[in-house]
Parts: C-alpha cells; sequence; structure tokens
C-alpha cells in the first residue's frame, strides 16, 4: 500500500487542526456558558418557567404616643394579568372594563402585550369588585391583596405624618425617615409556567406570606395638636399671614407634643392643594412648576427653613449674660433710643420714646434692644460665641424628620462688633425653629439640653414593644441658678412687660415676643416681618414650652405681643387644662375672680325675654341656640345646664329656642 502524499498528510494535519480548533472553542463556550454565565442564564431560565406575583406587605400603623391611629393601611386589591395565558382578549378586555370602569382600550393594550411577563391592570380596587373579578374565572387575570395608606384626620399633622409614593415607599415627614422599619417585607406568589408563559397544571405553585412593618408611636399628642392646630388656624385667618407655625415641646424630655404650620397639605391627597389660592392655578401648572409647588407643599419649615428669631433670640443673650455673672435681674441700665456701635447708630424699636433708666429685668420686658447691646459687649464675642455653640445653633438638632436644615451664623473672625450687637438682640443670625425651641426649653429645663424627637417606640402587631428610644440628653448648658432666675424674668415679661396676652390666671406663664424685619433674596424685605412668641409654663415646673411664629402678618399684627402672644396663650390655656395641671391663683387673682355660687333656674316654656330676666336677676349669663333668635320672640324649650344645678356668677347658661309657631 502506497504511502499517503505530502497533499494528503496537509490536509489530515489541517483537518487535525481545525477539529482540535472547534473542539477547545465549544469547550470555551461551554466553560462560558456554565461558568462565567451560568447564574445570569439560570436565572432567566426560571423568570422563563415562572410567574412572580408581589404580595405587599402591611405597612406599620402610626399612632400618638396615647395610641390614636394617625396612618394607618386598608385592605385593597390589585388586578395582574399574564399576557400569555389569556383567550380571547377582547371579551377578558370588556369584562374588566365593565367590573372596574376603566377604559376598554386601555385593559386591552396592557393584555396584548406579550413581551411582558407579568402587568398590573388596577390598583386599590375594593373588595366587592374583586370578588366580581374572581368569579369571572378570566384565565390569566390573578387578584392580589393589596394596601393602601390612609390618613383617617385627612390634613391633620401633615408635616411630622409626611405620606408616601403610589407604591407606598414613604416620600417626606415620619414616613420617609422611619421607611425601612414602616415598609416591611413583602411576599411573594410564584407559579411553574411553560414556555409560552401559561401556568402548568401540575407545576409548583408557592406562596411566601409578607411581613408587616412594625408600628411607629410618636411623642405626638393627638388632643395637644388638635389645640395647636385650631389655634394657628384661626391665627392664619385673623391675622392674615402667608403661614403660621407653631411648635409644642416637652422640656424635660425633648418631646414634640405638637407641631403644624398652616396652610399644609392632607396626606391623602398630597399633589393636590387645600389652600385656595394655591388650588385656583394648579391645573395649569407644567410638570416642572408642579413639582416647585409640591416640594413647597411638603417642606416643613419649623425643621427646614430658617429665620431671623428677632427678640425672642434676647433670653439667650440673657442667658449668657447671667451664667456669666456679667448682670444681674436688678443690674442698671439706661437707653436713650440708639446705641453708637463702630460708628454705626443701632436704634432700639422704641427709639422715638426712649425707655430711659431701667433694670435688666425691665429691659426684658421692654425688649430693649440697647439693653441687650451692652450685655453683648459686655460678654464679648468669644464668650458669646461659646454660648451659641453651647446652645446648640452650630449644629442640627438631630430631630428625626427629614430635612433639617443648617444655622446661618457669622464668622467670628468677621462678625466684628456690630456684627455681635445686632445678633445680641436676634438679628443677623439665622436659625431654624427647632433649634430656637430646643434651646428655650433648655433653659426652662434646669438648663439642660435635651435632643428634641418625635418618635418614642417602635412595636408590633400584638403591641409587643420592639424598641423604645429614650430621651437624650446632650449637655448642661447653664446652671439651675441661671435657669431660675431667668424663668422668672420670662414671667415678668407675660405679667407686666411684652407678652401680657399670653396670661392666663392661675398658671405661671413665662415668656418672650419677638418681631423681626424678614429677608427675601439676600436683602431685608420692607414692611415683612415675622411676628413670635416664645413661651414656658409653668415657669415653677416646666411642662410645655410653645414656639410661635407668624410669617407676614398685616400691618395691625406685626408685633409679637399682638400677632403671636394670644395664639400662645390659646394653646397654653387649653394644653394645660387638657394636662390637668393645677391652677394656682395669687391672692390677687382670687379676688378678681372670685365669684358667689348661684343655683340655675327653671326657665323652659317662658318667653325668651322672660327667661333673659330671671337670668340676669342670678347675674347669669345666656346664648340662644340658634343663635339668630331675636329677643323676646320665643320660647325655651329647653336649657343646659339644667335647673337646680349650681354654677358660678357670669356663667353662661344655653337656651334651645323655637318661635311660637312652631
Amino acid at each position: 500500500m502506497s504511502s499517503p502524499g505530502i497533499i494528503n498528510k496537509k490536509r489530515l494535519v489541517f483537518a487535525l487542526f481545525s477539529v482540535c480548533l472547534i473542539f477547545f472553542a465549544l469547550i470555551f463556550r461551554l466553560g462560558w456558558i456554565q461558568i462565567v454565565n451560568g447564574e445570569n442564564l439560570r436565572m432567566m431560565a426560571v423568570q422563563q418557567q415562572t410567574r412572580d406575583v408581589p404580595i405587599t406587605a402591611k405597612r406599620g400603623t402610626i399612632y400618638d404616643r396615647n395610641g390614636k391611629e394617625l396612618a394607618t393601611s386598608v385592605t385593597t386589591f390589585t388586578v395582574w394579568a399574564t399576557p400569555s395565558e389569556i383567550k380571547g382578549k377582547e371579551v377578558v378586555a370588556k369584562s374588566l372594563s365593565n367590573i372596574l370602569e376603566i377604559e376598554e382600550e386601555a385593559i386591552l393594550s396592557k393584555i396584548s402585550d406579550r413581551k411582558k411577563g407579568l402587568v398590573r391592570i388596577a390598583k386599590w380596587i375594593e373588595k366587592e369588585k374583586a370578588n366580581e373579578i374572581i368569579k369571572e374565572k378570566l384565565k390569566g387575570i390573578q387578584v392580589a391583596q393589596d394596601y393602601k395608606r390612609f390618613y383617617p384626620y385627612g390634613n391633620f399633622a401633615a408635616h411630622i405624618l409626611g405620606h408616601t409614593t403610589d407604591d407606598n415607599q414613604g416620600l417626606a415627614g415620619t414616613e420617609l425617615k422611619y421607611e425601612k422599619v414602616l415598609s416591611g417585607l413583602p411576599g411573594r406568589w410564584i407559579k411553574n409556567t411553560d414556555a409560552a408563559g401559561r401556568q402548568l397544571p401540575y407545576g409548583l405553585e408557592k406562596y411566601y406570606e409578607p411581613v408587616n412593618g412594625l408600628n411607629v408611636v410618636l411623642t405626638i399628642d393627638e388632643v395637644i395638636q388638635h389645640f395647636t392646630e385650631k389655634a394657628i388656624e384661626n391665627a392664619l385667618v385673623k391675622t392674615q399671614a402667608k403661614r403660621v407655625m407653631a411648635i409644642v415641646m416637652e422640656p424635660k424630655t425633648g418631646d414634640i407634643l405638637a407641631m403644624s404650620v398652616k396652610p399644609d397639605y392632607d396626606p391623602n391627597q398630597p399633589r393636590i392643594p387645600i389652600d385656595e389660592n394655591l388650588k385656583e392655578n394648579y391645573e395649569s401648572l407644567d410638570i416642572n412648576e408642579k413639582q416647585k409647588l409640591w416640594n413647597k407643599m411638603w417642606r416643613n419649615p419649623m425643621v427646614s427653613d430658617t429665620y431671623e428669631p428677632g427678640s425672642t433670640f434676647k433670653l439667650i443673650t440673657s442667658a449668657a449674660g447671667l451664667e456669666e455673672g456679667v448682670v444681674e435681674p436688678n443690674s442698671p441700665f439706661y437707653s436713650s433710643g440708639y446705641t453708637i456701635v463702630a460708628g454705626h447708630r443701632i436704634k432700639c424699636w422704641r427709639h422715638y420714646r426712649p425707655h430711659g433708666h431701667q433694670t435688666f429685668t425691665e429691659g426684658v420686658q421692654n425688649s430693649c434692644n440697647p439693653v441687650f447691646i451692652e450685655l453683648g459687649q459686655k460678654l464679648g464675642i468669644e464668650k458669646f460665641y461659646k454660648y451659641l455653640d453651647a446652645f446648640g445653633f452650630k449644629e442640627k438638632t438631630q430631630i428625626d424628620l427629614p430635612g433639617e436644615g443648617n444655622s446661618i451664623i457669622q464668622n467670628i473672625s468677621s462678625a466684628g462688633p456690630v456684627g455681635l450687637a445686632t445678633m445680641s438682640f436676634g438679628h443677623g443670625i439665622s436659625i431654624t425653629p427647632i433649634q430656637l425651641i430646643n434651646s428655650i426649653s433648655s433653659i426652662a429645663n434646669g438648663g439642660k439640653l435635651m435632643q428634641p424627637r418625635v418618635v418614642k417606640e417602635l412595636t408590633d402587631d400584638s403591641g409587643n414593644v420592639i424598641h423604645r428610644y429614650e430621651p437624650k440628653f446632650i449637655r448642661q448648658v447653664i446652671s439651675e441658678k441661671t435657669s431660675k432666675e431667668l424663668n422668672l424674668i420670662m414671667e415678668s415679661v407675660v405679667v407686666e412687660g411684652s407678652g401680657k396676652k399670653a396670661y392666663i390666671a392661675g398658671f405661671r406663664v413665662g415668656g418672650k415676643t419677638g418681631t423681626a424685619d424678614k429677608v427675601v433674596d439676600g436683602r431685608y424685605a420692607k414692611g415683612s416681618v415675622y411676628s413670635s412668641f416664645v413661651s414656658v409654663a409653668p415657669v415653677n415646673d416646666p411642662k410645655l414650652a410653645v414656639l410661635i411664629v407668624v410669617d407676614e402678618p398685616i400691618k395691625l399684627y406685626h408685633y409679637g405681643s399682638q400677632g403671636a402672644a394670644p395664639v400662645g396663650h390659646e394653646i397654653l390655656r387649653d394644653t394645660l387644662r387638657y394636662m390637668e395641671v393645677e391652677p394656682q391663683y395669687s391672692e390677687e387673682e382670687k379676688k378678681r375672680f372670685e365669684r358667689e355660687e348661684v343655683t340655675i333656674p327653671e326657665v323652659r316654656s317662658l318667653q325668651l325675654s322672660e327667661a333673659s330676666d330671671m337670668l340676669s336677676k342670678k347675674k347669669l349669663e345666656y346664648r340662644t341656640e340658634p343663635m339668630d333668635v331675636k329677643d323676646g320672640k320665643g320660647v325655651v324649650i329647653d336649657q343646659f345646664p339644667k335647673p337646680g344645678g349650681k354654677v358660678k356668677e357670669g356663667s353662661i347658661v344655653i337656651l334651645y329656642v323655637k318661635q311660637e309657631s312652631q
């Protein structure tokens, strides 16, 4: 047999080389598929062979400190479709359209898209509609349990609670800050399918239960929050201000008992303004303008925005001066209506009629700027800045709400004597409302600075406490002696000074009013002011600290004594009574309010004119229901309190009146 020729040998070598090359290429490709890309392909195979319907976890409930539900999740249902499993798409679309009241074309478009393994047809439908769809037994249509966030009190405490997105993710307030604990873990409904996406009749089907989120218990008291919102809502109307803000804090713990700004928004419909002025042009806005409007509505100015505190800040300068011993309550001062600082004339608010000779306590009562300029000069800029730092104005308070802002304080090296002078009475320095109320609370609380908080604890569905947030002490800012002295000075401001409209008989209220020009676009806006009032009560055992800020009130209410102090009075009066704080009347108050007790007479079936005379003889007032009844033109059919009851002189008796013809 002849040996192969040279050409045949070359062909054999080429063939062998080609086979080896192909063999190694196949090995490389197999390794690439199995080792390098194996996990991705495995996941793709699982996705192709299964259908995964997400099951939403129930979001945790938000409670007030007494267990009242402020935000909860109501059970709803979501309709899902697997397009590859649906036969007779037009029939299915028509059936779903009739039940869900959705355009048939829109449903048909969704269920005709075979590129998608799973599509959502409708979200948050009622149980009745869900049951109708289940009864139809539409192949490829699934109904899964879902939850919708619901705020039972509407716009109540909106800026504390915040709100969620359509997918139940926190977007603002507590909902955002505590998203991880509130959201829980979603479940899954997994089914085996064939290559076309149809469920296998004997395939594996697994249902993984969702894990519900934890509940959040706030420090907010729903009743005190109602008092606060009612008071600032009234103030908004009365002062015709741009907005009114209020914070109520418990000084000893740092707990926020109430926090509100009006106008606000409804977390159930967070994108639709409830303020009539904003609502008018809302629909005509483009998406960018709407986004700006939403951010403005949702922003919490008490935590995020800064403002010049004005004379309320004089309490900080006072605390520093008393603590350093450069001033005492009876230290003498003199005001000529202005002070010259580094060639600049800085006026007192009452420069046209100077306060003249006065003690330091009287200077605080009069809110006299020259007194505090002199006090700031006695302290010196180094010590003044030391107390800015100690009271927490150079750092965030770390309150557990999102978006806390930073204060704006001049650099110590560039502040100079004029900067020190203006800052001493609350101008030329910009802080957040939460920083101010926290520092005033430390003055009331024996000098102890606490970290403010809005969340008290986390609980599970059985009510078990999973985590408790304890009050956090930051540092001792001033001594108890200084704290007591300044509390008494604040009380004198309410009894004898500019805070008289916050006076409450039987309760020792301390406070300080403030008025500051508003900075707009880096300049002071002429005629635009912040009218404010900060207070503590009772001064001998502080249980409440309250801050009121009225943003751009009309001229009649420019001063804090006119626009803000009456709001503080209303909140403190209602809250102290609600907290069952026992009134302690002074001898003068007892004489002023001492009234004899009288027995309520029987006036039912009498003419209104006769009933009025009888009540007048007993020194009792009356009010009619309905209120538009004219004197003498009706018959009393009922009264409250009932006859025979004992009340104080001057008390009001409600008379229910009807016309004789009725």
